[in-house]
């Protein structure tokens, strides 16, 4: 299964015994939505709703941090993913979260995870079916495990700004990153990490929501300075956006990019940071 999947395919999938569809759509509170609501409201039939500020460390003072392994095990079977399932995410956001969900289910040992190019903005638009309320699951053995080379904290990050072992791609706009936009997060300085580079995550996609050609995908990381061959990480306000950077990586390399889970809500909230302001 590729990692980016057409509405066709899905189309064509649906129904089959090992095909899992997952809702992942997140919105800020700026953006006036309920996911939950408007899943129950119209969704991919079949599809299960991912809540991806619930399946996080609820003990962390930052937002949809990774959860204990346990607890996402413990989500996944209630939703009725499992060992041996196709998982499909797409989202209906502008935050493009289906990307952390594709993130999340690699991290915690998923084997065969894409995302909906397009959305269901684009299932909705080519007049496909949709179905509303509730789904009915059954629960499947998910096994779990760990995969810490996809995560960072804040001490590496610290560490990185001397060692410079890896490259920082922010995928904040280009106003957060020079610090010209206040942050919307209450107590965070404005800025960005020395060393980092800017690749806006909305430069990966077309203007009907779908992600850009490869040979576009490449040209945008290379006009940003980052170098795919070498090792990158990705860092946004609250590790959902460089998820986007994460996926599209995938898509042109076989370079597995790590995310700053804490990303700007915890950098530039701590005092002792170092921030740098300016393109």
């Amino acid at each position: 299964m590729d990692l980016l999947v057409s509405t066709e395919w899905l189309a064509a999938e649906l129904g089959k015994t090992d095909v899992r569809v997952i809702d992942a759509t997140m919105f800020l509170p700026a953006h006036g939505r309920n996911a939950r609501a408007e899943f129950e409201a119209a969704h991919i039939p079949g599809a299960v709703f991912f809540d991806i500020d619930e399946v996080s460390d609820q003990t962390s003072p930052l937002p949809h941090m990774l959860p204990p392994a346990e607890k996402f095990a413990s989500r996944m079977q209630a939703l009725g993913l499992g060992d041996g399932s196709r998982i499909i995410v797409y989202d209906n956001s502008p935050l493009k979260s289906a990307a952390r969900v594709w993130w999340m289910l690699n991290l915690f040992g998923a084997h065969e995870v894409a995302i909906l190019d397009g959305g269901f903005a684009k299932w909705q638009a080519e007049g496909r079916a949709s179905e509303s309320g509730k789904p009915i699951v059954r629960h499947r053995h998910f096994t779990v495990w760990a995969d810490k080379t996809l995560v960072r904290d804040g001490k590496q990050m610290t560490d990185n700004l001397r060692s410079k072992a890896e490259q920082v791609v922010d995928a904040r706009s280009a106003a957060r990153f020079a610090g010209a936009e206040p942050e919307a997060r209450a107590g965070l300085r404005s800025g960005h990490i020395p060393g980092s580079k800017n690749l806006p995550y909305d430069q990966m996609f077309n203007e009907d929501g779908t992600y850009k050609s490869r040979d576009d995908i490449k040209a945008a990381f290379e006009a940003a300075g980052i170098d795919l061959a070498r090792p990158l990480v990705g860092t946004c306000g609250s590790g959902v956006t460089s998820a986007v950077l994460a996926f599209a990586a995938a898509l042109v390399s076989t370079n597995k990019v790590a995310i700053y889970d804490g990303s700007w809500s915890e950098w530039g909230a701590n005092p002792h940071n170092p921030v740098v302001t300016g393109a």
